[in-house]
């Protein structure tokens, strides 16, 4: 049902059930938020959102107050602004004054508003909040003297990732937001997915940085540096740098980052084969053995995270095969040679997520005490790297990456999207069975939205049934499937909400159409790349063919394979 609203003396339509707010960016009048995010109920908890209703004597939230018939409202009247100008200047009374320093310098939401509404001058003097940086986390950092109590993370950790590792702690100004018992991050439960960082406007949640341990190394002669970068970095690179992307990207990268010092580039797209490869002998071996169990994937390091420590008997039936960043990684330690000259191999990894931060640093991920990637980089550190060294990624000759991992199927690009890996094995097994697809119309049931999404693929002359969690909020519709004796031939479980896509080393989206289209971007790609599968690929084949025969440390391939445990949930 629609009707006429007046706004600032001009009449709109509005639709019954929807918020002032909705109604007023429908017809084009955009009103400044904090609080809000448009996935999930408002909470009208920052009043940014104020306008002022004709008959009501206080001022009203549009995000959470509804639209009725009668209504006469103002969205930038004298009141409207000056109570909107008080709110910055209340939250910039005990805010720090390092913007200059700050992670989020020029890309802050609450510089933004204060812009906007021409704050000049500090009118109002609060109590500065004492300095204190959490960095016990091998991902995020924590800094309390920013945080403006919107209150986004706390509702994305709890209401879509379902760790609920902060909360409000204290009363007053005492208030802030922290793990429980008010512990650093690695006393909390927190499974470093970044989703926090993602949604946070201000610089109060970040990644952890490490670009000035890469530039220490790159400065010295005595050692190889590698480098490794996922299929959609190049992607997400051109997207932080505000650069149109094209085919060509990817090896404008590989050219962009030879001149900042790199010895060999290499592609994690190779290592995402390699596991596709392995899943779908696993997924055969399984389908032969009577008392198989579900087969759930173990690519997200967060999952991993979070299954240890909330679902510990899922346990067993999760893979024992590494994320493609350590498979790499240990091909990488296993096949750069080293020297007198350069005695050492420096591993850098670049990745959408910040979690993988924290895997590269478990002991499991290590050989002799020496960790297979040495430093993780997200997308915006990456950004930050090649702008520091003062390269135009535009303006260079397109170069190769280096063998044995210079190529990549496009099955390995699909696998960035939540369900990717799934239709990669499946793509797979239909291949080995000479069949060019598998139950196309079946598998394209995972690319439907929803947080759990499940189906039956005939493919190479067998029946597999596989599901996908697509955020950990579609869990409990797994494990209440597996419950009632539901056998899954695999099952795929990303951590965040669309996958790799929405990472938490991601440029913020925004929303979760900002995600969809990073994703229909990777299928349109996928439908266009004429090497499709592992199967395709000269890389894989020379790596089985020959470098894996020809090194014994990677000949059986236990190099691919690590163990899992539970883990006391630290609350």
């Amino acid at each position: 049902m629609q009707f006429t609203i007046e706004v600032n003396n001009k009449s709109i339509r509005a639709e019954k059930g929807e918020t002032i707010l909705s109604a007023l960016n429908r017809n084009g009048i955009i009103i400044p938020t904090l609080c809000r995010m448009a996935e999930f109920t408002p909470t009208g908890a920052c009043r940014m959102c104020v306008v002022e209703v004709e008959g009501r004597d206080r001022l009203v939230t549009a995000c959470s107050a509804p639209v009725e018939e009668w209504m006469k409202i103002k969205t930038h009247s004298p009141r409207v602004i000056r109570a909107r100008k008080t709110i910055v200047e209340l939250l910039l009374s005990n805010h720090p004054d390092d913007c200059l320093y700050c992670d989020r310098n020029l890309d802050c939401e609450l510089q933004r508003l204060s812009d906007e509404m021409q704050v000049r001058e500090r009118r109002i003097r609060g109590s500065k909040i004492k300095p204190r940086r959490d960095q016990s986390s091998p991902a995020i950092v924590r800094e309390l003297s920013k945080c403006i109590l919107c209150g986004r993370c706390l509702r994305v950790c709890e209401e879509v990732v379902t760790a609920t590792s902060i909360d409000f702690i204290g009363r007053g100004r005492y208030t802030h937001v922290g793990p429980a018992m008010d512990r650093d991050f690695n006393f909390s439960s927190c499974i470093h997915c970044g989703q926090c960082v993602l949604v946070c406007p201000t610089g109060a949640l970040h990644e952890k940085h490490y670009l000035s341990e890469v530039q220490e190394q790159l400065s010295h002669c005595d050692v190889t540096r590698v480098i490794q970068y996922s299929p959609l970095v190049p992607y997400a690179l051109a997207e932080e740098l505000g650069i149109k992307y094209n085919r060509d990207f990817d090896r404008l990268l590989n050219a962009a980052l030879r001149k900042t010092g790199f010895d060999r580039i290499f592609l994690s797209g190779t290592g995402t084969d390699i596991l596709i490869t392995e899943l779908t002998d696993a997924v055969i071996n399984g389908k032969n053995n009577p008392d198989r169990k579900p087969l759930i994937v173990s690519a997200c390091p967060a999952w991993v995270k979070y299954c240890e420590q909330f679902t510990p008997e899922l346990l067993p039936m999760l893979s024992t095969l590494k994320t493609p960043q350590q498979i790499s990684g240990a091909i990488i330690k296993s096949v750069v040679p080293v020297s007198e000259e350069k005695p050492r191999v420096y591993t850098v990894s670049v990745t959408p997520c910040t979690a993988m931060k924290f895997e590269a640093r478990r002991d499991s991920m290590t050989r002799k005490g020496i960790s297979d990637i040495d430093t993780v980089l997200t997308v915006r550190e990456l950004a930050r790297l090649i702008v520091l060294y003062g390269i135009d990624i535009t303006n260079i000759d397109p170069e190769p990456a280096d063998e044995p991992m210079a190529l990549r199927s496009s099955s390995s690009f699909l696998a960035e999207s939540a369900g990717g890996i799934t239709e990669s094995v499946l793509r797979s097994l239909a291949a080995r069975k000479g069949e060019k697809e598998a139950d196309r119309p079946a598998v394209k049931k995972l690319r439907n939205s929803g947080t759990f999404r499940e189906t039956v693929v005939t493919a190479g002359g067998e029946t597999y049934a596989v599901a996908v969690v697509d955020g950990l909020k579609g869990l409990s519709k797994l494990r209440q499937m597996i419950e009632g004796g539901a056998n899954y031939d695999l099952v795929e479980v990303m951590a965040c909400p669309g996958g790799c896509v929405n990472g938490g080393g991601m440029l913020p989206a925004g929303s979760r159409e900002a995600v969809k289209q990073r994703t229909r971007f990777i299928w349109q790609t996928d439908d266009q790349e004429a090497v499709r599968g592992p199967e395709q690929s000269a890389s894989v084949a020379d790596l089985y063919g020959r470098v894996f025969e020809q090194c014994s440390e990677l000949a059986d391939k236990k190099l691919f394979h690590t163990h899992f445990s539970k883990r006391d949930v630290l609350l």
